[in-house]
């Protein structure tokens, strides 16, 4: 490893340990919840939910929600992205022709969200209203990330079927670096400090400067990731196609350790204390020992799994497209509640105040709460 690499990398590292914690949030404005896209959060959770209510948008959902505290966003396959109030009511509706597969991104009263024809949309969150919108070359298929530059000027990333991952004003929308990559990306970039950290269909491991879009080093793993990176202090964790479950370290570029024979990983882990949590398309939920890589329980579902799992309250709240959501305990791995919609789930929950929300193929969004 050269020395202005071990700089970068060191200062780096500092930096995650810092944000891994921080950017927990009690409220869940992005894809996984935070920067390094743990997908963990702090607040109580029940152990048995009603459901309350449901909204139609007519049109397979794929994309996960997100939420201010008193509104929850959603794409849906119809094209449209939808603000809903918490009571089930529509507040308005942002339509394309295009599809919306990937989580919206919240920040500063903007909704962030990219369609499958290449296009960004930035759109003010209490009206609907469009703020600008950016062409890629390629589908969006991965929620956008972000992070502060200097003067405290917010930046948006997100990657593209085009190959790039594209780095522009939160504000403008105009564009401030594109990084090339060798293949599709699919999932969303994980951010700390300032460094982007995200797989592709290249077979890669890729770090990026923030502040000039330039690799830092580029790792090959050997088959494509299609899913996101979750980051904490100086490790990486992440699935890939063929059903090789990582943990990387990022100072000496090292696998620690992998777990190999599940089926293919679409999507994210998500990680609480000693313990990474990941869906698999074998149709099994894994809880790893991430100091050790021992699988410490395994979940069964009916079907595969698709979507990432969100961890709360010593739980796991997972989707399958069994048609069930379903919360585990996260310490013996045994179920809790389930609850069956009946429709295929694909993508992650999303809990706001003891309630959980989550879209499914049947084209509904689903409020679980208490009475």
């Amino acid at each position: 490893m050269n020395f202005p690499f071990k700089i970068f990398l060191v200062t780096f590292l500092v930096l995650l340990s810092i944000c891994g914690v921080a950017q927990n949030t009690y409220f869940w404005s992005s894809y996984r919840g935070n920067q390094a896209l743990t997908g963990s959060i702090y607040t109580a959770l029940s152990n048995s939910y009603t459901n309350l209510w449901t909204f139609s948008t007519e049109d397979v959902i794929k994309s996960s929600a997100v939420t201010d505290k008193h509104n929850i966003f959603i794409g849906s396959n119809n094209g449209c992205l939808y603000s809903i109030s918490t009571r089930g009511a529509l507040n308005w509706k942002f339509c394309t022709e295009t599809s919306f597969e990937a989580a919206p991104l919240l920040l500063n009263n903007t909704v962030y969200i990219g369609n499958l024809e290449g296009v960004m949309f930035a759109i003010d969150a209490q009206t609907g209203t469009e703020k600008w919108r950016y062409v890629c070359e390629g589908q969006i298929s991965g929620s956008a990330n972000w992070f502060n530059a200097e003067n405290n000027k917010k930046y948006i990333i997100f990657g593209s079927y085009d190959f790039f991952l594209h780095c522009v004003d939160a504000q403008t929308g105009k564009v401030l670096w594109k990084y090339e990559t060798d293949n599709f990306i699919n999932g969303a970039p994980a951010i700390a400090g300032n460094v982007a950290v995200f797989g592709g269909c290249d077979g890669f491991l890729h770090l990026v400067d923030l502040k000039t879009g330039k690799a830092s080093k580029k790792i090959e793993i050997g088959t494509y990731i299609a899913s996101s990176v979750a980051l904490e202090a100086d490790n990486a964790y992440f699935g890939n196609y063929d059903g090789v479950f990582f943990r990387l370290n990022l100072a000496t570029q090292k696998v620690v350790w992998k777990y190999e024979g599940a089926g293919s990983f679409l999507g994210s882990p998500a990680i609480f204390e000693n313990r990474v949590v990941i869906g698999s398309n074998d149709k099994t939920v894994y809880c790893f020992n991430k100091n050790s890589g021992e699988v410490l329980w395994e979940f069964k579902t009916l079907n595969k799994i698709d979507g990432s799992p969100v961890i709360a309250d010593n739980k796991v709240i997972i989707n399958s497209g069994d048609g069930k959501i379903y919360l585990i305990d996260l310490i013996t791995g045994k179920e809790i509640w389930a609850y069956e919609i009946g429709s295929p789930l694909y993508g992650t929950p999303l809990i706001l105040r003891n309630s959980i929300v989550t879209g499914a193929h049947d084209g509904k969004v689903y409020f679980f709460g208490k009475r």
